[in-house]
């Protein structure tokens, strides 16, 4: 029995150490030992190729300079880079210093985004009602219409999830009645109760001859999947692939990872939210303690501009492939219902802060409430000067984030916005059961948001996300429910819980200093 047990440790310890996120990081690593190893040669040995260093550190500090998109919180960051290592900064910066993505993976996103602009489909009726309903918000929706771009959409019921484990219940029932299609797309696809599941119906559904697509992204499940999945879910019929492989190698285009989670079943009905398809989204798997979440399913025109969301991000994968709008972009069946959605994306590809820019309109738009959840708070300045701003002209601010961290660092980072905040009159809670992983907004009771989209920089500059604007209807009283019970779970925060001495002020004053660079 004691053999058995250590061969199978044995057999632990070598998977852990020949696994793909080991040996990915260990090459890496490795890389970083050679740059600096390098950089120290050049300092020790080379006065010429100093000078050629300095020079690509003043070429590369005039380009961020000039780059009017990128937020003035990146470039300070970037210029004290500059300041302290004036010869490695230009190397460093070209390395990892660009946001945007690579050439080939802008270009063929752009092409698609065009490609697909005739399918897209407003309801007329559906803006003329929300500019009789809520003027203002009209012009939210016009600008999603113009830069996401995303059309405002009526008929469309939509059911509110305060947990995975809720919304999962209702994802296997959808996945089995589907009849044409079936769309899959996730940040995290992990080995468990909650994909074994989904698979299996995926797998049976592509052998029946229907159009199964799943993408997933390559970094969220390095350790989780193996290198080849892709080819094992082709060898079932399911039509996938890995999203921005990983590769081993120092370089910027790994910043752009895809954060979407989108599930469309015949293009009429579609769900997202924040829960990725791994065992601890639904509480099967216990890992921060209670992991919190939200969703929405939406039955109707919604549920097809969800799959053109997946599509148009399929179609810069295969460019080659056409879209038959009857076959794979069907016109679902209006539904009657009292509210209007708009799903919509966000990229960093079309330089347009899109996320950003709604939540900027929904902060600014706030006349009495405005509750959101969030489970990191990595705020520029734009958003925590409206955030204060708010508060100060009396909207009652509260948000809501994690009691227990996922990230420790990131953690104390959130922490380290909130005497800011607090000082201006927002009120924080701390959701004390566990992980708060929801990415939910409720203003004025009139306009919900539930979506991908975290409030730090990477969801706001660097990922692919998407989420769905809810304007009106009965469902906003379910995610206000859904908001108090949070609250009730939660301790209400004061200065008292904030680090205000010199050593915590400092350490969060660079904490925050770096943030943008991460």
């Amino acid at each position: 029995m004691k053999k058995r047990n250590w061969r199978l440790m044995l057999r632990r310890v070598l998977n852990l150490v020949f696994s793909r996120l080991v040996i990915t990081v260990t090459l890496v690593l490795l890389q970083v030992f050679w740059l600096f190893s390098v950089f120290h040669w050049l300092d020790a040995y080379s006065t010429w190729l100093n000078g050629v260093g300095l020079a690509l550190s003043v070429i590369m500090c005039l380009a961020l300079i000039r780059q009017d998109s990128t937020a003035p919180e990146f470039k300070i960051s970037w210029m004290i880079i500059f300041m302290l290592m004036p010869v490695q900064g230009g190397l460093l910066y070209l390395l990892w210093g660009n946001k945007r993505p690579a050439l080939g993976l802008r270009h063929r996103l752009e092409r698609a985004e065009t490609a697909m602009a005739h399918t897209r489909r407003e309801d007329p009726a559906a803006v003329a009602a929300l500019r009789k309903q809520n003027p203002r918000a009209a012009e939210t929706a016009r600008y999603l219409h113009d830069y996401a771009p995303a059309p405002l959409c009526g008929d469309t019921a939509v059911k509110y999830y305060p947990d995975g484990q809720s919304m999962f219940a209702d994802m296997l029932p959808a996945l089995q009645s589907a009849e044409h299609s079936i769309y899959v797309e996730s940040f995290i696809i992990g080995m468990g109760e909650m994909w074994g599941q989904i698979h299996e119906i995926l797998r049976q559904k592509a052998a029946a001859g229907l159009d199964v697509r799943v993408i997933y992204d390559d970094a969220g499940c390095l350790s989780l999947l193996p290198h080849n999945y892709a080819e094992m879910m082709r060898a079932d019929g399911i039509r996938a692939f890995s999203f921005n492989r990983c590769v081993p190698l120092l370089n910027l285009v790994m910043n752009n990872r895809d954060h979407r989670k989108i599930m469309v079943i015949d293009g009429k009905i579609g769900f997202t939210g924040g829960v990725n398809l791994a065992d601890e989204y639904i509480n099967k798997l216990e890992r921060f303690g209670y992991w919190k979440d939200s969703g929405v399913r939406l039955k109707g025109p919604g549920a097809t501009a969800l799959a053109n969301i997946f599509l148009t991000f399929w179609k810069a994968q295969y460019p080659d492939e056409e879209i038959d709008m009857d076959r794979d972009l069907p016109l679902a069946a209006p539904v009657k219902t009292d509210c209007l959605v708009q799903p919509f994306a966000d990229s960093p590809v079309d330089r347009e802060a899109v996320a950003k820019n709604v939540y900027l309109e929904l902060i600014n738009q706030a006349q009495r409430r405005l509750y959101i959840c969030t489970p990191y708070l990595i705020l520029d300045n734009d958003l925590l000067t409206c955030l204060r701003l708010a508060a100060k002209r009396g909207v009652d601010v509260r948000i809501y984030t994690p009691g227990v961290p996922d990230k420790p660092t990131i953690y104390q980072l959130t922490r380290s916005y909130f005497p800011h905040l607090l000082r201006a009159g927002v009120k924080i809670y701390s959701y004390t059961p566990g992980f708060l992983h929801a990415k939910t907004w409720l203003v004025d009771d009139r306009i919900a948001a539930v979506g991908t989209v975290n409030l730090d920089y990477r969801s706001l500059y660097l990922h692919f996300e998407n989420s769905v604007l809810i304007y009106g209807g009965a469902v906003l009283e379910d995610v206000r429910k859904d908001l108090a019970e949070i609250e009730r779970e939660s301790k209400e925060l004061t200065l008292g819980d904030c680090r205000t001495g010199f050593v915590g002020t400092m350490y969060s004053a660079v904490l925050r200093l770096v943030a943008p660079l991460c």
